[in-house]
């Protein structure tokens, strides 16, 4: 009994002696760009460890604090107003009316999708036609450098550093860039995915053997697949109230973005 108390007494302090050094390798955060290079050079070895190769340990090199994602983070006033503002302000009636032609036009790919996936046009017609205009754009700042900053901001680290290390990783496979533009907060593609979601639920929707988010096909797939692995319910109403809606909630966090979705689907569906 004493060996193995020994033993045991071994064992758990080379298991705190880990911790400890993991923690003080932990890059540390900051609210200023002071500090920034350090953090990467810091925050490098926990992705190596994670298993980023050289490719995506480049992007995180060449990454620069971003200004301009840490204000917006700082400012996101749309989220607060009713939803009747909401919908006003984000053009609701041109998404549905928009919406409508694009699932009468493209009638086939998307019976294709509901069929695979399950999820009803209307639906991701509303979330294509809400997050970049239905494509016509797809953000202005360098996804790598945004999410990076934003693991980096001590505000929200830990619920943006998946979505670093997914950024990364999607260097690393050759679907995005160090360059590849997107949303203030990292954001890429058609649907605007975090990178981490990217990196899990991307879908080849074209076959080539590459998913690309800023393919409409691949990123349509990957949002459909997205939705049906949250535990999308296939013929089940997505409504408020009705069992889908707790899987549009997994989209977005804010409740008057989720409420907008909903409705206009439902009128593109319904159109």
């Amino acid at each position: 009994m004493l060996q193995r108390y020994k033993f045991r007494s071994v064992l758990a302090g080379l298991s705190l002696s880990l911790c400890l050094a993991g923690a003080a390798d932990a890059a540390p955060c900051g609210n200023t760009a002071d500090g920034f290079a350090g953090w990467k050079a810091a925050f490098a070895k926990e992705a190596a460890r994670e298993g980023v190769r050289q490719r995506g340990l480049n992007a995180l090199a060449d990454a620069t604090y971003a200004s301009s994602t840490i204000a917006a983070d700082r400012n996101q006033k749309s989220f607060r107003y009713s939803l009747d503002k909401f919908m006003q302000v984000r053009g609701a009636n041109t998404i549905v009316a928009q919406g409508r032609k694009r699932k009468a036009r493209d009638a086939a790919f998307y019976a294709s999708l509901e069929n695979r996936f399950g999820v009803p046009a209307g639906v991701l017609l509303a979330i294509h036609g809400m997050e970049t205009g239905f494509g016509g754009f797809m953000g202005d700042s360098a996804v790598v450098s945004a999410i990076v900053t934003l693991t980096y901001d001590c505000r929200r680290s830990d619920f943006f550093r998946p979505h670093a290390i997914g950024a990364l990783r999607l260097v690393d496979n050759g679907s995005i860039t160090a360059r590849t533009k997107g949303a203030k907060h990292g954001e890429l593609g058609h649907t605007q995915f975090l990178p981490g979601n990217a990196l899990t639920y991307g879908v080849d929707g074209t076959g080539d053997g590459r998913v690309d988010f800023y393919n409409l096909t691949d990123a349509m797939a990957s949002t459909a697949n997205f939705l049906r692995q949250k535990g999308w319910q296939p013929g089940k109403g997505y409504l408020e109230g009705q069992p889908n809606f707790a899987v549009i909630q997994q989209w977005n966090a804010a409740s008057v973005y989720q409420k907008a979705i909903a409705i206009m689907a439902a009128r593109i569906d319904g159109g």
